[in-house]
């Protein structure tokens, strides 16, 4: 499970493993929060020689793994589970450290509360959603499309698909069958980096998104697609649906359903936040 944690407005990827039953945290993103370096990778490099210079053992207790990218693409990055962080953290002199240092302590309170109760996850999202200005009904809408999208991965599942680059393939075929635009290329048009695109989407593109993703569930089940190759003929039935419902609403509004609108904040302070 790869997401986004929120430390005072500012993002930290972060993965769950399942099998280990505990968090990794992107440690790039946790050097930016803490030196407010406009290179944390240069401060993050030579951090790193250092501790090896020193014989410490933290840089033998981190790991690796494929996190979004400032590009959009998933690359390998640096990751720590909480033990090593605060262990790392000592090592950076920052007044935000003991805040942070509670912080990762409330995220880790917050996991075993969700395994107990999963209906604390969905609280916590939506909570997270108010906090960047989204209204209750685009947060209503995003949450169903997220339904929508997690049955849709289901069957893909079960249909024989396994990687992440063929779960990448097949979401691509089916955006750009209905919207005429690649992922990379929908992001660009908002002026999105890193950013999750479906969070900086209108409630009319999540709404059409949801209708692709549940008309290619619908068509793969009836037409039983196995594998690759017939998972990618349902999504561009199941994208080209939307795509007709799409040129419909458009004749009769004159307004473009996809558009460059997003939630980044104004220049200035989004340049402040990075």
């Amino acid at each position: 499970m790869n997401n986004i944690k929120l430390f005072e407005e500012k993002k930290v990827r972060t993965h769950w493993d399942n099998e280990k039953e505990q968090w990794y945290f992107s440690v790039i993103d946790v050097i930016e929060i803490l030196t407010d370096s406009p290179r944390p990778r240069k401060y993050w490099s030579a951090l790193k020689t250092k501790l090896q210079a020193e014989g410490s053992e933290l840089s033998h207790k981190l790991g690796q793994l494929k996190m979004e990218a400032e590009d959009g693409k998933m690359r390998e990055t640096d990751v720590a589970n909480t033990e090593t962080l605060l262990r790392l953290i000592q090592s950076i002199p920052s007044p935000k450290a003991e805040p942070f240092k509670q912080w990762l302590a409330k995220v880790g309170y917050e996991r075993m509360q969700e395994i107990a109760n999963p209906e604390q996850s969905i609280d916590r999202a939506r909570e997270n959603w108010q906090k960047l200005g989204r209204s209750n009904k685009w947060i209503q809408q995003r949450m169903t499309g997220q339904e929508t999208r997690n049955k849709l991965t289901d069957y893909w599942k079960d249909a024989g698909i396994k990687k992440n680059d063929e779960f990448a393939l097949l979401t691509n075929i089916i955006h750009q069958e209905w919207t005429g635009l690649t992922v990379k290329k929908h992001k660009d048009l908002k002026g999105l980096k890193t950013q999750n695109l479906r969070d900086h989407m209108t409630e009319a593109e999540l709404i059409f998104t949801a209708l692709a993703e549940l008309s290619t569930r619908q068509i793969a089940e009836s037409e039983e697609a196995k594998g690759l190759i017939q998972n990618a003929q349902a999504g561009k039935k199941g994208g080209a649906v939307a795509k007709n419902a799409r040129k419909e609403l458009e004749s009769k509004t004159g307004k473009s359903v996809v558009t460059g609108e997003n939630f980044l904040p104004p220049k200035r302070e989004y340049k402040k936040l990075k």
